[in-house]
Order: structure tokens, then sequence, then C-alpha cells
């Protein structure tokens, strides 16, 4: 599958900038593969595409407030989003200005109450870092920023530290919230409940690396980074038994996709117990293992999300999704509408 062919072109206008009010009122584009046909839909019309037996595989990670603005000794601000912990007490983070962070460099909170000390640097902004006074925990609670992504044309605020999270978001540690997750309210889940869907509840600490360009000409030479997964026996039996009992896997986002295909290769293929650091990339031809249906977002050209969304429901379809949802005014990206893959 070449990138091109999945390019499109978007009115500023349709990169939503907040969320629909109620998370139900989001309109959601169902896609029939085996038909080919198209439905304006919203979400509050789910329960109409799901049946009993059917399982919804949702993504649990939670957005960490983890972009803080530091201090160089000159004063200088640099702001650093801290990604992940390594094994010896050091962060791996990005920097922006990336050369106000040079190593030898230390940064402060101007409280005091943070300070790191910059070990090394790498490409694309990315920076070792180790944290040489404070508590990093307690600085992010109360001083980070909830790292909204770059097209989201507005500062962070207060009240995105909720609305940027999913109602079943449980475990700290993404730097980008599981969108298609968003969608979901408690009330919407109770009435897919009571209708006899089951919910499976997986993991994913999605980081930068999702969301990163694929510009290699040859899409399968694209290098993930690594991120953490979980999916438990627990989980995997209650989707397992969706399938047993005639439903099907209906994973919420890419992200719980590449959880629940990570699981499979760690164990020859079966759905089973899996855990720890995955660089899954998924694009065509691919076999889904743990996949019956799929809930995502409108994803921008040029990502890994989307070469796996394509992968699923088959480039042509998707192409003829996709400029079906721009000529009717869907709303892309994070804060935007919805796609149902059945």
């Amino acid at each position: 599958m070449r990138l091109e062919d999945l390019d499109y072109e978007l009115p500023e206008e349709l990169i939503a900038q907040f969320p629909a009010q109620r998370r139900e009122d989001a309109r959601l584009l169902v896609v029939e593969r085996a038909t080919g046909r198209l439905h304006d839909q919203h979400v509050s019309d789910l329960p109409r595409w799901l049946r009993a037996n059917d399982v919804l595989a949702l993504n649990e990670t939670r957005v960490t407030p983890a972009r803080i603005m530091l201090q160089r000794p000159t004063g200088g601000r640099v702001e650093l989003l801290f990604v992940r912990p390594g094994s010896a007490g050091e962060w791996r983070v990005l920097s922006k200005p990336a050369k106000h962070a040079a190593p030898g460099v230390t940064l402060r909170l101007p409280d005091g109450s943070l300070e790191v000390f910059v070990e090394s640097a790498g490409e694309r902004g990315e920076r070792t870092v180790r944290v040489t006074g404070g508590n990093l925990a307690a600085a992010l609670r109360e001083q980070g920023e909830i790292p909204l992504p770059p097209y989201i044309r507005r500062a962070a605020q207060e009240s995105d530290r909720d609305r940027y999270q999913t109602v079943f978001a449980r475990v700290e540690g993404a730097v980008a919230s599981p969108t298609a997750g968003l969608h979901f309210s408690g009330e919407l889940l109770a009435s897919l409940t009571a209708k006899g869907v089951r919910q499976a509840r997986v993991l994913l600490h999605v980081g930068p690396g999702t969301f990163r360009p694929v510009t290699a000409a040859d899409p399968r030479l694209h290098e993930m980074d690594e991120e953490y997964f979980e999916v438990t026996s627990e989980a995997a039996a209650t989707l397992n038994g969706a399938r047993a009992a005639g439903g099907r896997i209906v994973v919420v986002g890419t992200t719980s996709v590449r959880a629940l295909e990570s699981a499979c290769d760690a164990n020859g293929g079966a759905l089973a117990a899996g855990s720890g650091w995955t660089r899954k990339f998924i694009h065509d031809p691919y076999r889904f293992q743990a996949a019956d249906a799929l809930m995502t977002n409108f994803h921008l050209p040029r990502t890994t999300l989307l070469l796996m969304v394509a992968a699923f429901s088959g480039a042509d379809l998707l192409r003829e999704a996709y400029a079906h949802a721009v000529r009717e005014r869907y709303r892309f990206y994070s804060f935007g509408d919805s796609m149902l893959v059945v």
C-alpha cells in the first residue's frame, strides 16, 4: 500500500477543537465491509449496531499531565514532555525548543519544587534527563499540563484534565488519550450492558510515537516507538467467551487493537494474557487475530493509525468513507467524530 493512496484534503474548520457537549452527540459513520455501505449515525445509535454477546475492548490508560515548563539558569523557558521512565531512574522526555535543553544543562521550576539534569540528547527533540531535586509526580500533578495534540490550536485548560480522559481511564501513564473511547459516557456503557454487550479492559500506554508521521518511502520501513501493553487473563477470557457465544470482539480504538494483537503475538496467535513493551505496527496485508469490528476516530494522513484502519477496512473502502466524511462535514481527529467498521 502506498502512503499517497490514503492522502486526503481536509478543510481547517473540520479539525475539532473541543469535544461534543455530550459524548453521545458525536456523529458516527458506520462502514459495512461486506456491502461497502455507509450509514450516517450518531454515537447514541451504537446500541443498534451492537448485539448481545458482543464485547467491547476498551483501553483503560489514563493521560498524565506530563507537559511542564521549566527554566534554564539564564532564565529561558524550556518545555519538557515526560514520556516514560527508564530502568535506572532516568526519564525519556521531548524538549521544546530542543536547543535549550542541551546535555549538561540543569532545568528548574521557578518555585524550586523540581530540578532535572539533562544527561544526553537524541533525535527529534528527545532527551534523557534525571530528576536531581524535588518530586516529579507532585510537580506534574500540581503544575503540569495535559499534552494536547499540536493541531488543537489553543492552550491546554484545566478542564482538559477531565475531558481528554475516557470515563474508564484508570491506569496513569499515557501522553495521549485513546480518543475513540472519548465517545463513551457511563450512561451509554450502561445501555450497552443492558443489551448484553460486555466489556473487557485492556491497556496500552499511548506514547508520542503512535502519532509520528510515516516518512519512509516504503511504510514497512517505519520504526515504531515502544509502548507498554497489558492484557489480563480475565480480559482474554471475556473476549474469547464472546466469540464462543457467537458474539464479536468490538475493539474501541487503534491502541486497543495493538494491545490485543501484541498479546496474540506473545502467545503464538492465541488470544491470551500478555504484557510488556511492544513496537507493533499493523499495515496491509495483515490478518487480524483479535478484532471483529473496530470503532475509531478519523486520523491524520501518513500515520500508522490510518494504515492500520486501512488494513482492517480495505484501502478502497476507507478512501470512500473519508471522502464521504469530508463531504458531510464530520469533525476530525482527537475531539472529532467517530467511525465504526463492521
